[in-house]
């Protein structure tokens, strides 16, 4: 890790936690998204229903508009 890192880290520090495991999947080489997959197993399969899903949403989901 860096300054850098943790003043990133600052600036991300009012996303949603879920939406944070998921941005670090999504970034991840392959041992850390492999070890993040081992810690959260069910965010990492819903990020890859919702990958999959239209627009992200799914079956029974409303479409709203982001903020």
């Amino acid at each position: 890790m860096s300054w850098h890192d943790y003043k990133r880290s600052l600036a991300l520090s009012e996303a949603p936690f879920y939406a944070l495991i998921m941005a670090a999947m999504r970034q991840a080489d392959v041992w850390n998204q492999a070890a993040l997959r081992n810690m959260y197993p069910d965010i990492w399969r819903e990020l890859q229903i919702r990958i999959k899903a239209p627009g992200g949403y799914l079956k029974g989901e409303t479409p709203t508009p982001e903020k």
